[in-house]
């Protein structure tokens, strides 16, 4: 890349009305040393650009010619800035199209409190090019300084230094120090209240949630000492999380600084804060250290899933956690059953393709594996001390799969090489499928739940007699997964519901398990709470595997598009592009 953007300015206004954001972003540039008058390409989708200037080593910007070059339907339209070789600085006026795909704007009644608007941003994997005019890769990295206008009542958050002090008086600045990839770009305004959790963490979330928030999260700073006891120091100052409304397609996102979460972890238990442990991981793999291309992604998501289980470990005990590598392991069983081979490589192919397509359970799971078959063949003692000083040997860098590897032998291999010859490793990078060999999590706790389980199937045991006294979420999860390979009738169903009230749980994940099975085994009565569930959540992870179960039917693929016809105008773009697929409608 001849010209790279090094620095971003931001002077944008959030204009609730028309639905856009709308202002300039100032770009600083640098050029290698055979650039020439190269132009300056950047990354769009959707925005209308109003004009481009540039400045020289005297400060003052003067209009330059811009032209838009080829459109693409994934990745949008290349903007090519003539700049002289001279300018150090170029600025772009523009504004976003109020269906960008990385912006979605709720109305009041779409948020908790239901009093004032809401906007948030989902940049990864390519779509900050949809509100910011950028090197839209996360090969390039940069710092960044906004300043955002909101209106008066509403509070600005970006990922970036957020003050939780601030006065809402319509006008916002940020500053983000640290290099980040475009993906790591976010922003979010509404009605928004903050909760400290210690001089360092804290949670903002809308009024109506803050306080159960503030309780459900409260182990933060346990988890940031967690961490940096295993992988060096947190170095991003601060570390407070967002709770978004409902709508949000993702469990969460990492966003540096401002982690964004869904409110379906809010279970009053803290049984779902592994998603918090995760995301936090993230500060380590991924923010400090990322993925140069996004087929290079199980380099962020593997190692993360596999730190976030090392987390959970030293807060809330080794079971905990190998009871969330056993799910993580069926749950990557179940994928490989789903997919193409070619979707099952961790360095994945994307050639052609939306990035999107890459988010599946292999680069998370299969990831996660290959980094736990690593640990359990050189020994935990010396895979913590290799994994540090990847950490910090590659710190605010992007990467590839090849430097992985390249340090993986060089700092592992050479020195333990009897361990190193018991790993197949282009198998598991450039292979389909789980090496044989691999590491095998099982949990004790999940199989007394899977035993109690076939036990009543085989009527052995009344359901009422069924022990589950004491059982965590993941424990239910696993009871559950048991009956979708043991097929129940209507009115086993009903006894389940009666005895455990699996319809009205208020756990997200255990709903979503159930109601899997209420769409597989036809138990009408958790039709209406499904319905319910589609039309007010909007988390990827739950919509794709029920609206694909619900399509194996005639009779279930009507309800789908019934139940979609309502629920799609409140998705965000990027699980209407999902859903839209998967029934064939929408945009098309």
């Amino acid at each position: 890349m001849e010209v790279r953007v090094r620095h971003v300015d931001l002077d944008l206004e959030a204009d609730f009305a028309r639905k856009i954001l709308r202002g300039f972003a100032t770009l600083h540039l640098e050029r290698s040393r055979d650039a020439g008058q190269a132009p300056l390409v950047l990354d769009t989708r959707d925005l209308e650009i109003a004009k481009t200037e540039a400045a020289g080593s005297d400060g003052a910007f003067h209009a330059v010619r811009y032209s838009l070059g080829r459109t693409d339907k994934i990745l949008g339209t290349e903007l090519i800035i003539e700049a002289s070789a001279a300018a150090s600085r170029v600025r772009i006026w523009y504004q976003t199209s109020p269906s960008a795909s990385g912006l979605q704007w709720l109305s009041p009644a779409q948020t908790a409190a239901k009093r004032h608007p809401f906007l948030f941003s989902q940049s990864q994997a390519i779509h900050a090019r949809s509100w910011i005019p950028l090197q839209d890769t996360p090969g390039v990295r940069f710092t960044y300084n906004a300043r955002i206008r909101t209106p008066k009542a509403l509070i600005a958050l970006m990922s970036a230094e957020n003050d939780p002090k601030t006065e809402r008086d319509g006008e916002y600045t940020f500053r983000m120090p640290q290099p980040i990839p475009s993906y790591l770009m976010a922003i979010a305004v509404g009605d928004l209240m903050f909760r400290a959790l210690s001089n360092r963490t804290g949670v903002y979330a809308e009024p109506p949630i803050i306080e159960a928030a503030a309780k459900e999260f409260s182990d933060t700073e346990k988890m940031v000492q967690a961490a940096e006891s295993l992988y060096g120091p947190y170095r991003w100052g601060r570390y407070d999380l967002l709770v978004l409304p409902p709508s949000f397609p993702f469990g969460g996102m990492e966003n540096p600084r401002l982690t964004f979460v869904t409110p379906t972890v809010l279970a009053g238990d803290k049984s779902l804060v592994s998603l918090v442990a995760h995301e936090l991981a993230h500060s380590w793999s991924g923010n400090l250290v990322t993925n140069a291309t996004w087929s290079d992604f199980w380099l962020n998501e593997g190692v993360t899933t596999y730190i976030e289980r090392r987390i959970e470990e030293v807060l809330y005990g080794e079971r905990r956690a190998s009871m969330e590598a056993a799910l993580g392991r069926q749950s990557l069983e179940k994928e490989i059953e789903r997919l193409d081979d070619r979707f099952e490589i961790l360095h994945v192919d994307l050639t052609g393709m939306d990035p999107d397509e890459g988010v599946t359970d292999i680069p998370y799971e299969k990831g996660a594996l290959f980094l736990r078959t690593l640990e359990e063949t050189f020994g935990r003692k010396v895979f913590d001390v290799f994994l540090r000083g990847y950490f910090d040997h590659f710190a605010f860098q992007s990467i590839t799969t090849a430097q992985f590897i390249g340090y993986l032998k060089k700092n592992l291999f050479v020195s333990h090489p009897e361990q190193a010859r018991r790993i197949p490793l282009e198998e598991w990078i450039y292979k389909a499928g789980v090496p044989a060999g691999a590491a095998n999590p099982v949990s004790d706790a999940f199989e007394k739940a899977e035993q109690r389980a076939a036990r009543w199937h085989n009527e052995q045991v009344p359901i009422a007699k069924t022990d589950t006294a004491g059982w965590t979420t993941q424990e239910w999860l696993a009871f559950l997964r048991y009956f979708e390979d043991h097929r129940l009738t209507p009115e086993q169903m009903a006894r389940l519901d009666r005895q455990f009230q699996f319809t009205q749980t208020g756990n997200s994940e255990i709903e979503f398990e159930w109601l899997l099975l209420s769409v597989r085994y036809g138990y009408t009565p958790a039709y209406s709470r499904l319905e319910e569930f589609l039309t007010t959540v909007g988390r990827r992870k739950f919509l794709r595997p029920l609206y694909e179960e619900l399509v194996k039917t005639p009779e279930g693929a009507i309800r789908a598009r019934s139940i979609y016809a309502k629920a799609r105008p409140g998705y965000h773009p990027i699980a209407q592009a999902t859903v839209d697929e998967i029934l064939k409608v929408g945009s098309n």
